[in-house]
């Protein structure tokens, strides 16, 4: 009977020991398993482009489980905690070990910790020399145990482990060793990043690069045999040298990543649509544009994909460093006048609206528009000579003698619907915008370009590597005036040297030589230049054509070996030389006809919003046979005053009529 007693008396108590030793440790309170990490900017391929160290100056990168490779984790529990799957949080095997050496020694020489127990110090920051300090890291060890999963225990390791100087994690470990991200390590490197956090200090690759080598090269003995790597590997693994110098963390796209930061200051990792290759490309690029020059020339480079509307690089300066060209400056978001790189937008809103066609005849002659007289760049006049030929030689009067027939109001628009914003001054536009009299930014007018080269249709232009989804995708130019733009612009003369072959492009060179500009794009690229000085003073003899224009063809050889041809011209599009176009369409003249003498449209008025699903279109005045035209586009020709147009889609659409006389009237509607 007291036997039993006894049983009984001692189950109680070890019943209450495991009660109580239950709520000690449930009782335990951790540290924030939280901790600030270095913000990272990567790119489309998930690669770094850009990182800042965290508040303290260390390099601590977020890492997840499945982006290290999985033989660095196999040799880090083979050699760290090779029963971390089966124990509790404390391994009593490797305990008893490290307390019998202790008791031989006189003090602790392993401690027999598992990982669960060294993710538990490097949460408290805590000692590994002292019993106390060993208790503690039990007690929050089998606590975390209770509280998360071995994976997450783990990932702790992975993001907490110390590697030498300011570098914590093994992300940050493997950018700043290697040069590479952790999922791509090899043997030697996996073993090399299982050792040095034992002793991150006196294993440093580079201050000891022999002691380095010798703990990478036990762990890689211990691996040989377990049989995680083979003889071939190990041996191979043992020869190859440590690094004895840290790389550089990437500092790529450094402007946009300080703008995508301030717009997201609360996400530690932010992707982009950015190509880590291409950026590296234009960076170089931009250098190299820049190097020998003592005038303080700068330069900006933006390329984007206009079938995605991504930004595939930015590069905001030569250099991102305060230099005397201001390097520190994003110049694709400064505000400068666009020279001429505006006059193709200006003419293809003259195709839509009916008023030309490239092979419209018009006048280059000395012309005083309301007071406002400009001059061609050369001071010279080439009188009568087509449309196209006019833009592939950026002649002035005959953009402002369009602008002039169809409003400086509908240029400004439409760089608004390409998602522009373009800064007129005084607020209101007048015909010297043609010119450049307009302030846009470099992306303004890769959207801008974008838009022509997507076949009229506005691009969602983003550095986000998801689409927002508020973007709405406006007509800027109808498809018909995109091609003629196009196609046109693939024949304007290149830079001494330089073939191009396949890329459309325009140069633009601002008053008083302040901006350089040269934009371009092929079937599937743009690519817009600017370069010119920071503070925007005058950079004598600098023009867009010589300066900006080698550097955009530059920057589409470092994209890609091949140029992707633009799309073939719609089947709307009238292929006809001057002398078989509509009378009217043969040689432009300016709108003021009155009344009396030309036709008007009586039907549907200007401005009208229709619910139709057929348009029927009225004239009055005029000579008949009249021709309609939709967006620049015949429709018919009838001697009707009262004609069916048809369907033309809803959205906006400017109507043109032509009587015999070559007269014409012009309206816009929007249909819904």
């Amino acid at each position: 009977m007291n036997r039993l007693v006894i049983l009984a008396l001692a189950l109680w108590l070890a019943a209450a020991g495991r009660d109580q030793f239950d709520s000690w440790i449930d009782n335990t309170v951790p540290p924030p398993l939280e901790i600030a990490q270095s913000v990272e900017v990567r790119d489309m391929h998930g690669d770094l482009l850009r990182a800042y160290t965290v508040a303290d100056g260390r390099w601590r990168m977020q890492t997840a489980l499945d982006e290290v490779d999985p033989a660095y984790i196999a040799m880090l529990l083979r050699y760290e905690d090779k029963r971390f799957y089966d124990h509790a949080g404390v391994d009593p095997v490797a305990l008893m070990r490290g307390v019998g050496q202790a008791l031989w020694h006189g003090r602790i020489v392993s401690g027999g910790s598992t990982l669960t127990m060294q993710v538990a110090r490097l949460l408290e920051d805590g000692s590994t020399g002292t019993w106390g300090g060993k208790l503690r890291q039990i007690r929050l060890a089998l606590a975390l145990e209770r509280q998360l999963d071995k994976s997450d225990i783990l990932t702790l390791y992975l993001n907490r482990a110390p590697f030498g100087g300011n570098i914590e994690g093994v992300r940050a470990a493997s950018l700043a060793w290697f040069g590479k991200p952790p999922i791509r390590l090899t043997p030697a490197q996996s073993a090399l990043l299982v050792a040095i956090p034992q002793s991150p200090e006196r294993r440093r690759p580079d201050r000891d690069a022999q002691a380095a080598t010798a703990a990478r090269d036990r762990v890689l003995a211990r691996m040989l045999g377990a049989g995680l790597v083979d003889a071939e590997t190990y041996a191979g693994a043992t020869i190859r040298a440590v690094p004895d110098t840290r790389y550089a963390v990437p500092a790529l796209a450094p402007h946009l990543a300080d703008r995508v930061i301030a717009q997201n200051p609360d996400t530690v990792q932010h992707a982009l649509t950015l190509d880590r290759t291409v950026q590296r490309a234009l960076e170089n690029l931009a250098s190299d544009a820049v190097a020998g020059r003592s005038d303080r020339v700068q330069v900006a480079i933006l390329a984007l994909d206009h079938t995605s509307g991504e930004i595939v690089a930015s590069v905001g300066s030569a250099a991102y460093r305060a230099d005397g060209r201001a390097g520190f400056i994003d110049l694709t978001q400064a505000m400068r006048s666009p020279g001429s790189t505006l006059k193709p937008l200006v003419y293809g809103i003259g195709f839509d609206q009916g008023l030309i066609h490239p092979e419209t005849l018009i006048a280059d002659r000395p012309t005083d528009f309301g007071g406002y007289a400009p001059q061609n760049f050369d001071g010279l006049y080439r009188g009568e000579l087509r449309v196209r030929t006019a833009l592939q030689h950026s002649l002035n009067i005959p953009v402002v003698s369009v602008l002039e027939a169809m409003g400086p109001q509908h240029l400004i628009a439409g760089l608004r619907r390409a998602g522009a914003a373009p800064e007129v001054p005084g607020g209101r536009a007048g015909l010297a915008v043609a010119l450049g009299g307009v302030g846009v930014t470099l992306e303004d007018l890769a959207r801008s370009y974008a838009a022509i080269a997507n076949g009229g249709l506005a691009v969602d232009v983003r550095w986000q590597s998801e689409p927002s989804g508020a973007f709405t995708p406006h007509r800027v130019l109808g498809d018909v005036a995109a091609w003629q733009i196009a196609d046109i612009l693939l024949e304007v003369p290149r830079p001494v040297g330089v073939q191009g072959t396949g890329i459309a492009y325009k140069t633009g060179t601002s008053y008083g030589h302040r901006d350089a500009w040269a934009i371009g794009f092929d079937g599937r690229h743009v690519v817009a230049v600017w370069m010119g000085r920071a503070d925007g003073t005058p950079v004598p003899g600098a023009f867009g054509g010589d300066l900006a224009a080698p550097v955009m063809f530059a920057a589409f050889d470092r994209i890609k070996p091949q140029i992707d041809p633009i799309a073939a011209p719609p089947a709307a599009t009238l292929l006809l030389p001057t002398a078989q176009l509509p009378q009217a369409l043969q040689r432009f003249r300016p709108r003021g006809v009155s009344a009396e003498q030309g036709p008007r449209i009586a039907f549907p008025p200007d401005g009208a919003a229709l619910e139709v699903d057929r348009l029927t279109a009225k004239v009055r005045d005029g000579q008949a046979p009249f021709t309609w035209l939709a967006n620049g586009t015949p429709v018919l020709t009838s001697h009707a005053r009262e004609v069916d147009l048809g369907v033309l889609g809803a959205g906006y659409s400017a109507l043109t009529v032509i009587d015999a006389a070559g007269d014409t009237a012009r309206v816009q509607v929007l249909l819904e």
